[in-house]
C-alpha cells in the first residue's frame, strides 16, 4: 500500500489556516506563513466551471502557488463528478500536491448543481465524485464538511463512505449547513466523529481563545485544529496555542496585531487588486473576517473610512 501523503509532518498536531472565501487569498497567505507560519495553509475556493477549456479560472491559478514550504492545500468547490475530476487533473498536471473538496458552505448553489454544504441535501453523486478525486489525486485528497445539511448527526452515515473511498483526513465544523454561523459549533459532536473513524479528524469552529483551543485538543482528541476568524483576528494565535506567546493578549496587544495585520497586508494588496476603492474593499473583507469582541469598536471606526489613504493612517494609528 502506497504511504499516505498529509500535508503535516506524521506524529504531529498541526494548526491550519482556515479557508476563508474573500480573505485568504495568496496575500493574506503569505504574510501568514511569514509572520506566524499555520502548518498548512488553503486556497479560497477554486470554482470549477462547465466549459472544459475553462474549468479553472486564470485568477484561480495565480492562487495555487505554495508560498515558501508551507504545504498549500487547494480547495474545490462545484458540482459534477466529470467536471471536479477533470478540474483536480488540471490541479495535479500544474504541480498541486493537495486537494480539498468543500462540503461545508452554507451558501452553495441550490439550482443549477448543488455545490459546498448544499451537496449534503443530496449526497447520491458523492460517491462517484469522491471516487474520480481520488483516482487523480496522487497526494492527500480530503473534506471540509460540516456535521449535516439539517441533521447534525448525518456525518455518521458519511464516514464508511469517506474511509472507503480513501479519504486521507476530513476537516469537521460542527454546524449543520441550515444553521449557517448561527449558534455554537458542537464539539462535542466532534469528539465523537472522531472516536468513530479511523480518518484524521481536523477541528473546526469557533477557536478564537488559547483555553478554548487547548480544551478541545484534549476533550475531542482530534488529530488537528482549523483557525478561521479567530485566526484572522489574532494571527498570534497559532503561537499561542503552541505555547510560543502568553496566552492572552490584553487590548493594547490586540490593537497593535490589528495594525501590523492590516499594515502588512497592504503593500501586497497594491500590487495585485486594482485602485483605492477595490483595496480598500478587500480589506474591510479582513475586518468583517474577525470574529473577536474585543476588536467590535475599533473594526466598526475602519469599516466607516471611505479613502483608503484616511484607512492606511488609521491603522498606522493603531502601531506603537
Amino acid at each position: 500500500m502506497p504511504q499516505t501523503i498529509l500535508p503535516w509532518e506524521q506524529g504531529t498536531f498541526p494548526l491550519m489556516l482556515a479557508p476563508m472565501q474573500g480573505v485568504t487569498n495568496r496575500i493574506v497567505r503569505k504574510l501568514y506563513v511569514e509572520s506566524v507560519r499555520p502548518d498548512a495553509v488553503f486556497t479560497e475556493f477554486v470554482r470549477i466551471k462547465r466549459e472544459l477549456r475553462k474549468r479553472i479560472s486564470a485568477a484561480d491559478r495565480l492562487e495555487i502557488e505554495p508560498v515558501g514550504d508551507v504545504p498549500l492545500i487547494v480547495q474545490l468547490i462545484g458540482y459534477g463528478a466529470v467536471e471536479l475530476t477533470e478540474a483536480a487533473r488540471q490541479m495535479v498536471d500544474a504541480g498541486v500536491q493537495h486537494i480539498n473538496l468543500n462540503l461545508g458552505c452554507p451558501f452553495g448553489r441550490t439550482t443549477s448543481g448543488l455545490t459546498g454544504g448544499n451537496v449534503l441535501r443530496n449526497t447520491e453523486n458523492l460517491p462517484t465524485i469522491l471516487a474520480g478525486l481520488r483516482a487523480v489525486v496522487p497526494g492527500s485528497l480530503s473534506v471540509k464538511i460540516r456535521s449535516g445539511y439539517a441533521d447534525p448527526r448525518q456525518i455518521f452515515e458519511l464516514l464508511p463512505l469517506f474511509e472507503a473511498v480513501g479519504l486521507d483526513f476530513l476537516i469537521l465544523h460542527p454546524r449543520t449547513v441550515v444553521q449557517k454561523y448561527t449558534g455554537c459549533a458542537d464539539h462535542a459532536l466532534t469528539r465523537e466523529v472522531v472516536q468513530a473513524t479511523s480518518l484524521p479528524v481536523i477541528a473546526n469552529g469557533d477557536i478564537n481563545r488559547t483555553a478554548f483551543g487547548n480544551k478541545l485538543r484534549i476533550d475531542a482528541n482530534p488529530a488537528g485544529l482549523m483557525l478561521g476568524r479567530g485566526g484572522i483576528a489574532d494571527p498570534v494565535l497559532f503561537q499561542r496555542l503552541r505555547g510560543q506567546a502568553p496566552a492572552t493578549p490584553d487590548s493594547a496587544e490586540r490593537r497593535q496585531i490589528l495594525g501590523q495585520t492590516l499594515t502588512g497586508l497592504l503593500p501586497g494588496y497594491r500590487e495585485i487588486f486594482c485602485g483605492d476603492h477595490q483595496i480598500l474593499s478587500k480589506l474591510k473583507a479582513v475586518l468583517s473576517a474577525m470574529g473577536v469582541p474585543e476588536l467590535e469598536a475599533e473594526i466598526v471606526r475602519l469599516k466607516r473610512i471611505q479613502k483608503l489613504d484616511a484607512f492606511a493612517a488609521a491603522v498606522n494609528r493603531l502601531l506603537p
